[in-house]
């Protein structure tokens, strides 16, 4: 099978070797997977991460996003069946979907919306997942729940941003505050739902101030969270909650105490990599997306259609995330 790889870890992405395109064995499923055909995939930070930073001795395939129609089950699988339209995110320690075909256990899979096309379905799996489990997960926050309290979302342009701004606004009662640097990414996190759109390279305390905005209850930082701590304390009631998905260098807990504040990490490979009891509820949760979509609740968050899954426009891709002015999600289609 087709499939784009790299080889060498830290490569600047202008160069071929970067990421390139190589004939791989068509896998075969184990007990729980599915062998999907790939018609879509997304782009993430995290491929952007793994391309710069795993040691390889041979081809690696990165991509966690996809769309496909399920080939093959294993011999356990009860969720799915060949002939089915599924979208996940995968599991990181496995090869990724930057391929003609690819394996992915079924608890982990959802039904590819019915109302969108494969690209505009492929934005959604694992921003969707991360969006969800924060905002539920981690911080606990009720469905349909959270009224008279604020959710501040630093860097809400971003894959997991779009999606999270939706469903804070669409399934719960909080006020929600995103952070954007740009016109036109303040401008696409506002249509999202936001109720308050301000700019995290001002300061963040003074613009909550001026809009007569009381303390925060909820903080989710997606990008830069050592640079905007102090501010975030700042900002948060005494015993808020403050969640983060990026990897700082270092980070200074100890401020936190004053105020009691907790601390919550999300990631999103937890559940498949220590292969969780609980590891069937990203099933459950891209299957509620799912019909979410279908209802009209939810909108697809893609930010710019790369064209035909290959070596030179995911390389393009890759690069416009490392630029950091990526919008929504970078997707691309076909072989």
């Amino acid at each position: 099978m087709k499939a784009i790889v790299f080889t060498q870890p830290g490569l600047p992405i202008q160069d071929p070797q970067s990421l390139y395109e190589a004939d791989l064995p068509n896998p075969t499923p184990g007990a729980r997977d599915l062998l999907v055909e790939i018609k879509a995939i997304a782009v993430n930070p995290v491929d952007t991460k793994v391309r710069a930073s795993r040691s390889a001795d041979q081809p690696q395939v990165l991509g966690w996003d996809a769309v496909g129609i399920v080939r093959e089950v294993g011999n356990a699988v009860t969720l799915f069946q060949p002939g089915d339209e599924v979208f996940y995110a995968g599991a990181i320690d496995r090869p990724g979907s930057y391929s003609e075909f690819h394996l992915v256990d079924e608890r982990i899979v959802g039904r590819k919306p019915r109302s969108l096309d494969n690209a505009s379905a492929a934005a959604l799996p694992l921003t969707s997942i991360t969006a969800w489990e924060l905002l539920f997960d981690r911080l606990g926050v009720e469905q349909h729940g959270g009224k008279g309290q604020s959710l501040l979302i630093i860097g809400a342009a971003g894959g997991v941003g779009s999606i999270l701004v939706q469903l804070a606004r669409q399934l719960t009662q909080l006020t929600v505050i995103g952070t954007a640097s740009r016109p036109q990414t303040q401008q696409w996190v506002s249509e999202l739902g936001a109720h308050h759109v301000i700019d995290h390279t001002v300061s963040i305390p003074q613009q909550l101030a001026a809009l007569k905005l009381e303390p925060v209850d909820y903080v989710i930082s997606l990008t830069h969270t050592d640079t905007y701590l102090a501010q975030l304390v700042e900002v948060l009631r005494p015993q808020g909650k403050l969640a983060l998905i990026d990897d700082p260098v270092q980070l200074d807990v100890v401020p936190l105490k004053r105020k009691s504040l907790s601390l919550h990490w999300e990631l999103m490979f937890t559940r498949s990599l220590y292969t969780t009891e609980d590891m069937i509820k990203q099933h459950q949760l891209l299957e509620r997306v799912s019909a979410l979509v279908d209802e009209g609740v939810l909108k697809t968050t893609v930010g710019e259609h790369f064209g035909a899954i290959n070596a030179d426009n995911l390389r393009r891709a890759h690069a416009l995330l490392e630029s950091g002015k990526a919008r929504g999600k970078a997707v691309l289609e076909g072989f």
